[in-house]
């Protein structure tokens, strides 16, 4: 990410170990992370030869970016000239880290005190029963929608609550999607046949 920082902003980062920047248009400094929790805790600091910019060295908590995207630079200038799919392929990956960095946060907020009623991605997060069953409910309504042949917007829809009920899951067991995405890429180069077989043995070992 791209941030502006003022001589405070950089001491402030420098003795708290969080990527601190200087807001022009509040007059305020701010720290990534203090509303999102995705922090970036610092390693190092280097200045550039004509000390004019500086980079911060860190490991990020979560998203860099506020899209929900690991980082705030997803768009290539080239991709977009060249090949309008590859953009909508990032667009999709977006929604899902956004969609997960949403979840995390209702997730930390789990240790405040609440007033009302609690958000259903709350009520979700405390309840392994109530999740697991919606997850089988929304699988099911999604089968529901080839089996009764319904139409696209319905089989769409029906997806949608699949990955969010199952992204509560992962955020329950502290999986991320990028995990998940890994797993798939690493299947790429394997027959789904092999894989199977693969984790058929692996249990048996286990067992």
């Amino acid at each position: 990410m791209q941030g502006f920082a003022n001589r405070e902003a950089v001491f402030t980062t420098l003795s708290s170990r969080k990527a601190t920047f200087f807001s022009r248009s509040r007059s305020t400094l701010w720290t990534k992370g203090e509303t999102s929790n995705n922090f970036i805790n610092i390693h190092d600091v280097f200045l550039d030869c004509d000390r004019d910019s500086i980079i911060y060295l860190g490991k990020p908590d979560g998203p860099t970016c506020h899209t929900g995207a690991e980082t705030c630079y997803y768009t290539s200038v080239f991709d977009s000239l060249k090949q309008q799919e590859i953009e909508g392929n990032r667009l999709a990956l977006t929604s899902l880290y956004s969609l997960e960095s949403t979840i995390s946060q209702r997730k930390a907020e789990l240790a405040e005190e609440e007033n009302g009623k609690p958000s259903w991605t709350k009520r979700l997060l405390l309840n392994d029963k109530l999740l697991c069953s919606k997850i089988r409910e929304e699988a099911n309504e999604l089968c529901q929608t080839l089996e009764n042949n319904e139409d696209k917007s319905r089989t769409a829809s029906e997806m949608a609550d699949v990955l969010y009920h199952a992204m509560v899951l992962l955020a329950v067991k502290d999986v991320k999607v990028e995990d998940v995405l890994q797993v798939l890429r690493q299947r790429f180069f394997q027959s789904g046949i092999e894989e199977k077989k693969s984790r058929v043995s692996k249990k048996s070992e286990q067992d």
